[in-house]
């Protein structure tokens, strides 16, 4: 161990870069009790993996972020048996129980694909000690291929599934296929232990039948544990119940001719061995939080049906590969509606995505008032599909408990009343993304900005992003003055667009932003600052300076000459912290020799996160700023 080695520190920390993976992971915590980090090894083998140059730094800037990085690729890759050129050159040290074993205590999150059979069984044979390890650390699951139930080398990919989500500690489940017969079998029981009348009606009625006549849905198949007699309860009342079984979905034994249910319980029967529990011992998984891709009509009908009673859920994440339809979304809220009715209901993030019209965030806001987080993406044309069956909406003045909106639009023209009445409702709020709101002509993004200066004191993130805020600046300076943002994202807004003087206006943007003694974050990307951009080395001058330590300037056409000089005007108005500075995807091509040395120049006094230019591929970008 690293604590038996009498080396001197700087040697030990000039030879962490030509560790293996796995010495790395077995050295850290004795190196750290010495008081040395492993990040620059852990930092050197992701630059090797991603094929980066020596001046470009991945932007993870802890120990720990780095390690998990490496860590969670490498897992995917060695695990499924997949290559690459990082993992031919170290198969020895990777492809290795003792590699798998230490990524797997890193790892959170457990991609599963169901088509990879050899890889899952492993884990029912030679590398059970390795499923028993998943289930302790892994806290999400991820299933990326669709499984046909009636094939029998499925059983294992539902085993290894069962084996996380019911007996592991696992409440995140992301859904990455659009499969609604997998949906069925992954949402079965793992939402709540309780079926209530609602429910029962629903699983009798004919939409929750004919989303597949593989999975019956009936409640009369529910087997009710012994002793228990269903009862005649409220509707927010509940009866506990035994998972519901799959009977109809059956795989065929290999030359036996017997049937072996899907049944999850069963699953877990036929894959332990004899000495382990019985399969009536099988906790109950409950999931927490749900997010599905590739969501379509089907999967909505499966998941409308869970949420009656998904009484555990507390967030729930869903996009559509296309357009979401109007009856879809208003089915979906008729679902949350009936669930947020219920005092056992726990939801509370929401996130849909795309919608097809702005007055669907309404609707979705008015299903649960209790949301703290919120967030919609729509794409439509403003006069598009009208909402003409809409259920009345409740009162638009009853204050809202959204903490968290993201809000991004994809329009010809929107009207900015749409966002500032949610605004006026949410006091609480605390952070707020804004991205992409055309508004019609003559009108500004003015009133956005007053509105939050006005009715959102507790904002501590703002991100504003695709906006036209060019004639805005009395508005921002006047929002800085009052706040107490912590992060703060101007992303592609124009800012100097219409500026007159653009030197003279962004001092004035800065020294507003050096009242917000809370910013930390600050980013100013995709703004054309070029030339101007050593005005905003004066955030540190004078005896008061910005506390930001993290500033984003990437995609600013700042090319080499502008940059020495910006390193020039940082190196007298010092930070007072070390600063993280984002300058990817800003030309250093142009003038190589010049860029190296602002590099040089800036590295003492800041974390870099640069990378490769190459402006043959960016002629738009540059006629544009010319």
């Amino acid at each position: 161990m690293a604590s038996d080695f009498y080396l001197p520190k700087p040697l030990i920390e000039e030879l962490l870069p030509h560790l293996t993976v796995c010495q790395l992971d077995e050295l850290q915590p004795a190196l750290n009790l010495k008081g040395i980090s492993t990040y620059s090894g852990w930092i050197r083998i992701l630059e090797d993996m991603c094929g980066c140059a020596a001046d470009r730094t991945p932007d993870f800037l802890t120990e720990e972020a780095a390690k998990h990085e490496v860590m969670r690729a490498l897992f995917t890759v060695v695990f499924n048996g997949f290559t690459n050129t990082f993992v031919n050159r170290n198969i020895t040290n990777l492809n290795t129980p003792s590699f798998l074993q230490a990524a797997a205590k890193c790892i959170k999150h457990f991609l599963l694909f169901t088509g990879m059979h050899k890889p899952l069984q492993s884990l029912t044979a030679e590398q059970r000690p390795l499923l028993n390890l998943l289930e302790q650390c892994i806290r999400s699951v991820g299933v990326s291929q669709s499984a046909d139930l009636s094939k029998k080398k499925t059983q294992t990919a539902l085993y290894v599934l069962h084996r996380l989500l019911d007996h592991g500690v696992a409440k995140e489940l992301v859904v990455h296929v659009k499969c609604p017969l997998m949906l069925a079998w992954l949402l079965h029981g793992r939402g709540s232990q309780y079926v209530n009348r609602k429910l029962k009606k629903l699983m009798h009625s004919k939409r929750a039948n004919r989303v597949s006549q593989a999975v019956s849905t009936s409640a009369d198949e529910a087997s009710c544990s012994p002793g228990l007699e269903t009862l005649d309860t409220q509707d927010d009342e509940a009866t506990p119940c035994k998972r519901l079984r799959l009977d109809s979905v059956c795989v065929e034994e290999a030359g036996s001719g017997t049937d072996l249910t899907v049944d999850p319980q069963v699953i877990c029967r036929a894959f332990t061995p004899c000495a382990g529990p019985p399969a009536e011992a099988c906790p109950w998984g409950k999931i927490e939080h749900l997010e599905i891709r590739q969501c379509g009509s089907d999967s909505l009908t499966v998941l409308n049906s869970a949420l009656l009673t998904f009484f555990c859920l507390r967030s729930l994440t869903l996009h559509s590969t296309s357009t979401f339809s109007v009856s879809d979304v208003l089915g979906l809220a008729g679902a949350l509606k009936q669930l947020s009715g219920s005092s056992h209901s726990s939801l509370t993030d929401l996130s849909v995505s795309v919608l097809p019209n702005i007055e669907l965030m309404d609707v979705l806001l008015d299903t649960n008032h209790s949301l703290t987080s919120l967030s919609v993406e729509f794409q439509t044309d403003l006069w598009e599909q009208r909402l003409s069956l809409r259920p009345p909406l409740l009162d638009k003045s009853a204050e809202l408990a959204l903490e968290k909106l993201t809000v991004k639009v994809a329009q010809v023209q929107t009207d900015v009343t749409f966002i500032t009445s949610v605004l006026r409702r949410c006091p609480h709020l605390t952070s707020l993304h804004v991205a992409g709101m055309r508004l019609p002509t003559g009108s500004s993004q003015s009133q956005l900005l007053t509105t939050l200066s006005e009715s959102n004191p507790c904002l501590r993130s703002l991100t504003l992003e695709d906006l036209n805020l060019s004639d805005c600046l009395p508005e921002i300076i006047h929002l800085l003055r009052g706040c107490k943002l912590e992060e703060l994202q101007f992303n592609d807004c124009r800012l100097l667009e219409k500026w007159f003087d653009k030197q003279q206006s962004l001092q004035q943007l800065v020294c507003a932003l050096k009242t917000v003694s809370t910013l930390h974050t600050l980013s100013m990307a995709q703004n054309r600052l070029a030339k101007s951009v050593c005005v905003l080395a004066e955030l540190f001058s004078g005896s008061s300076p910005s506390s930001v330590n993290r500033l984003d300037i990437s995609s600013n056409f700042i090319q080499a000459a502008e940059l020495l000089d910006f390193s020039e005007a940082l190196r007298t108005h010092c930070p007072p912290q070390r600063l993280t500075l984002d300058l990817r995807k800003n030309p250093g091509d142009r003038d190589p020799n010049t860029w190296n040395t602002a590099l040089r120049r800036l590295r003492p006094l800041c974390v870099l996160l640069v990378e490769g230019w190459k402006s043959t591929n960016t002629m738009a970008d540059h006629i544009s700023n010319m």
